[in-house]
């Protein structure tokens, strides 16, 4: 009967998550806020579903294919590399500085009773960036291509994997603690630097040097539908287990894991990524997020109102101060609009903090305080970018190539279709069809 209690559950936070998710779509909300409706809807709401072990399993899955593939959309490690010598590189590192130091003393300080490592993490969550909402508002302006949208692009990216790495260890330090506990502060963060170097190079050599030309061969030779989408779905379960071993946490793994796929080849990404995206987004992302909703409480509400407020305002000020400081001490184009880019909240943040809460990092009550306030950040700080982009004027002369990162691409082509470039007045073979069908096909239209 258990087996089928949690078939019940799924089947409903499913069902409710898709639907809400089309009703949303409709008045322009994300998904992530319809996934996490069904979530409370089903739980603390109503009572038809509790988080329990039987369903734990399907949703640490959406943890880890999530993460791989913000790590595989999101991550730009040689853009990354390629920025450090720029200002940007050095506005970015003074921005997360200053947002991570000011609020983490914050938290350490208020009584809550968490390790600095925890506060550190927490901290880390308020300071991160989206890159995915900069994109979208970028596009929406049509200002991605501008000096000013490249400069916050390229902010945001870098801020961004600094604060993700940040975040990882902080997570893996507190269950590395937990697990070596004898062990000084001192060297257990210096063994845990070692690892996470280690398996950095490794996962970075391996996917970049053997994994593409592995997968080509095994297609040549195997001939085999789906290859590489189970190939690459494996190899993704165990390097989670890899990163668990060497006392990472599997999200982490799993991030690092899609970071050093983001250069594989077209016709192997074509291959897999399809498949990893349509079982993400039809299975594991929505159960992922609905689960924040299971786990969402009035508790918080039961804190102190002072540090509810010190919450909500001292990281948002400081991530903008520290963010605005950067930009001006650097000498950055429109400092205010980069300031303002650096803002961005997206589900990563959410991704994150449900992670901290199944590695008892935070407790219910500060989790479900942290996802009201990223729930605000989503709905606000695109609106808050989008008007201090517009303060910016247009330049008269275009980006140079060269300063245009190649990552951005794939944001400026996702918003294009084949029919907006396609010659519509020519007739073109859909790949599935035989040569004879087609031949049949044009046959008929030209005598019709």
């Amino acid at each position: 009967m258990e087996v089928f209690d949690a078939l019940f559950s799924v089947g409903l936070l499913l069902v409710v998550a898709k639907l809400l998710e089309g009703l949303f779509k409709r008045i322009g909300i994300s998904s992530i806020f319809a996934y996490a409706i069904a979530g409370v809807l089903l739980g603390p709401v109503t009572g038809l579903v509790e988080p329990n072990r039987d369903i734990q399993l399907l949703l640490n899955i959406g943890i880890f294919v999530f993460f791989f593939l913000v790590g595989l959309d999101e991550l730009d490690i040689s853009g990354f590399l390629s920025a450090i010598r720029g200002r940007l590189f050095v506005a970015a590192v003074l921005s997360v500085a200053i947002s991570v130091v000011v609020t983490t003393d914050v938290l350490f300080d208020v009584g809550l009773d968490l390790a600095f490592t925890d506060a550190m993490a927490v901290a880390g969550v308020l300071s991160l960036s989206s890159l995915g909402i900069v994109a979208k508002v970028l596009i929406d302006e049509e200002r991605l291509k501008d000096p000013v949208g490249i400069q916050i692009f390229t902010g945001v990216v870098i801020a961004e994997l600094l604060v993700l790495f940040i975040v990882g260890f902080a997570i893996s330090e507190h269950a590395f603690l937990e697990e070596e506990g004898q062990l000084s502060v001192v060297t257990s963060v210096l063994l845990l630097v070692g690892e996470l170097a280690a398996f950095t190079i490794v996962m970075w050599l391996v996917c970049n040097k053997v994994v593409p030309r592995v997968l080509v061969l095994l297609h040549r030779v195997l001939q085999v539908q789906q290859l590489s989408y189970g190939l690459l779905l494996g190899g993704l379960f165990l390097v989670i287990v890899i990163a668990e071993e060497v006392g990472l946490h599997g999200s982490i793994g799993a991030l690092l894991f899609g970071a050093a796929l983001s250069p594989l080849p077209y016709q192997l990404r074509h291959d897999s990524m399809p498949g990893m995206r349509s079982t993400a987004e039809g299975l594991f992302v929505p159960l992922f997020f609905a689960s924040a909703g299971l786990n969402l409480s009035l508790d918080f509400l039961e804190l102190n109102p002072g540090f509810i407020a010190a919450l909500i305002f001292v990281p948002l000020a400081a991530k903008f101060a520290g963010a605005f400081i950067s930009a001006y001490v650097t000498r950055l184009d429109s400092p205010f609009a980069v300031a303002s880019g650096l803002m961005a909240k997206g589900v990563a943040e959410i991704a994150l903090l449900l992670v901290m809460l199944h590695a008892h990092v935070i407790n219910e009550a500060l989790f479900s305080l942290l996802v009201v306030i990223m729930f605000g950040y989503i709905l606000l700080t695109p609106i808050g970018i989008s008007y201090a982009v517009r303060r910016v004027k247009h330049p008269d002369d275009a980006a140079e190539d060269s300063d245009i990162p190649h990552m951005m691409d794939r944001f400026v082509l996702d918003g294009i279709h084949v029919k907006d470039v396609i010659d519509d007045t020519r007739i073109y073979p859909d790949q599935s069809i035989s040569v004879r069908s087609f031949v049949e096909q044009l046959d008929y239209l030209r005598t019709a």
